[in-house]
């Protein structure tokens, strides 16, 4: 999908302006550098953290020599000890963004799946006044390619279960193309979250909505790899039903209290 009208480039105010995009990575080194170049044709004055769970692969060297060949200096690396999880990955990649002074964090991964060039449409919303832009493939507008049913089903059906428990309008809730203002990440206890698969993505947009923040959803086509692995496991789709459950019947309680009270 493109844009009727071309994004305009951020002024020097604009939280996009200091973008940082945070891509987790573990055996992703056929991958890792079309990415990297794909993003910084469609971004160009974006910055890139690499964030490494010590790949058995190489991705790590891949990912410093992708850093040591950029001439603009826009590439970083963060080498961890070991495979934590997607959650602990993105948190780690917060930290590091918000202690260099990052306006706006982008979560994107390393397999090809997320279009790095509906980056500045998601960007333009937070520039607009999102605190969360989600790259959506249940909007008008997106899509998915190359997924066999059983994968729509799962996914079609995370998103319905999460709505419908949660009570919330997002979409694609479940989604992992994200940019974030920093404040929002900032205003967060980074440390209680514990949420580890695609999980996260719903545990993040849950504590912003609880936080009075605001959520849009900006269409993208998403596009199943073509190299490599996915992630994905049965421990991931276990954790995200146990957790929302939880959630959703805290909110509730919560919500009979408070009709108790009255």
């Amino acid at each position: 999908m493109t844009d009727p009208q071309p994004t305009p480039a951020p002024g020097p105010e604009a939280p996009s302006a200091r973008t940082l995009v945070i891509i987790p990575t573990y055996d992703e080194r056929e991958n890792l550098p079309s990415v990297v170049e794909r993003l910084l044709a469609a971004a160009p004055d974006v910055s890139v953290l690499v964030a490494d769970d010590n790949s058995p692969d190489g991705t790590g060297e891949v990912a410093d020599r992708l850093a040591a060949e950029d001439p603009r200096g826009r590439i970083s690396v963060l080498h961890r000890t070991g495979k934590e999880g997607l959650g602990a990955a993105y948190i780690a990649g917060f930290r590091w963004g918000l202690e260099r002074g990052y306006t706006v964090l982008v979560e994107m991964d390393a397999d090809g799946s997320h279009p790095p060039e509906r980056l500045p449409a998601m960007l333009a919303a937070v520039d607009a006044g999102a605190d969360l832009a989600i790259g959506s493939r249940y909007v008008p507008g997106g899509s998915v390619v190359n997924w066999p049913w059983q994968r729509h089903v799962i996914s079609r059906g995370g998103n319905v279960y999460s709505r419908i428990v949660l009570g919330v309008g997002i979409k694609d809730i479940t989604a992992g193309f994200r940019a974030y203002r920093a404040d929002a990440i900032a205003e967060m206890d980074l440390d209680s979250i514990e949420s580890k698969g695609y999980c996260f993505q719903i545990d993040m947009t849950w504590r912003l909505l609880g936080a009075g923040r605001t959520v849009v959803e900006v269409p993208i086509t998403f596009t199943e790899r073509t190299v490599g692995q996915s992630k994905m496991s049965e421990s991931i789709f276990r954790e995200a039903a146990v957790n929302v459950a939880r959630w959703g019947w805290e909110k509730r309680r919560r919500q009979l209290r408070s009709l108790v009270g009255r």
